[in-house]
């Protein structure tokens, strides 16, 4: 049953597209032929279908848009994102796209730094040259800001950044997107836009005690998501998955955040739902639905305290 917050929820996302689209217009970088031209709107639509929007704005504490200050809350610490405006002292107002380049696809920073594996760039290490060229062209057009970022608040030992270059050795592999030509271009446009882009399976995939994911159960769900959430699982298994959804009900979701049963989702899906998957054209939600539906189902359990019934509805 759609509860009154629900209700109040949904206003909020239709005035916060609103105002989002109306800031989008304004520029103080680029002249104005730069934000009306077609590789700049392909980068704005590219930030968001990466989550970027949602996590890099805070507007619980009225963060200014891609000023970063959201509180990402993990087994190893608390996380506040960056701010990615075009600010030269605060932001990334100084980064070439090279840099940028560098930052998304192997998780190194300009000073070369490494970056901690929360910003996952171990699956943006396969979105496309093309793709990440119009996400910077897009991001010399968004306004400065000159919010402050704040340190990360980290257990020793992770707090030492060289913990993060010994964590690559281990554990990451970067990865190039190849089509695969046994499948339909809309099962590939899913893959990529899940696996690369949408980087599903950074939240809907357990991890080991260095906070790597455990690829056998991926997409399978998760108790130890962000911020101490239970993730859930979103392979077709029939018990524990999305296994009796239908594709209508994986794309109406993704759109407005209804679940099958006339539930809505909560908690960090809800914020993916209004500033990333909404925005979606439909054939990239139906992209994505081809491609979730076609994973091999995993059965996986969540452990919980309460009682089956609030399972799922926890789970979401």
């Amino acid at each position: 049953m759609l509860c009154r917050s629900a209700v109040f929820r949904y206003a909020r996302r239709f005035f916060t597209i609103t105002a989002t689209l109306a800031l989008g217009s304004f520029n103080t970088f680029a002249d104005e032929n730069d934000l009306n031209s077609q590789q700049v709107q392909r980068g704005a639509y590219l930030l968001r279908a990466a989550g970027c929007v949602a996590c890099h704005t805070n507007p619980e504490h009225n963060g200014i848009f891609l000023a970063g200050g959201r509180a990402l809350k993990t087994p190893f610490g608390t996380f506040y994102t960056p701010n990615i405006t075009g600010d030269p002292t605060h932001g990334i107002g100084n980064w070439t796209e090279s840099d940028f380049v560098t930052a998304m696809t192997q998780g190194v920073a300009p000073n070369g730094t490494h970056y901690y594996p929360v910003f996952p760039y171990t699956a943006y290490s396969g979105i496309t040259a093309t793709d990440l060229t119009d996400m910077w062209a897009y991001l010399r057009a968004v306004p400065s800001s000159l919010t402050s970022n704040r340190e990360h608040d980290i257990k020793f030992p992770f707090s030492i950044r060289l913990t993060n270059w010994a964590w690559k050795l281990m554990f990451f592999r970067p990865t190039t997107y190849r089509a695969d030509l046994t499948r339909s271009p809309e099962w590939n446009r899913g893959s990529y836009l899940v696996g690369t882009l949408g980087h599903c399976g950074e939240c809907h995939t357990p991890r080991n005690i260095f906070g790597a994911i455990k690829s056998r159960y991926a997409y399978a769900g998760t108790k130890h998501g962000p911020g101490g959430e239970k993730i859930p699982n979103i392979t077709p298994d029939q018990e524990t998955g999305i296994g009796d959804w239908t594709q209508n009900d994986v794309t109406w979701l993704l759109q407005t955040g209804f679940l099958p049963d006339g539930d809505v989702v909560g908690s960090s899906m809800a914020d993916v739902v209004e500033h990333s998957t909404s925005h979606l054209t439909a054939g990239d939600q139906s992209a994505i639905a081809v491609y979730l539906k076609s994973l091999t189902p995993i059965y996986k359990q969540m452990p919980t305290k309460k009682g089956p019934a609030e399972d799922n509805i926890n789970n979401w």
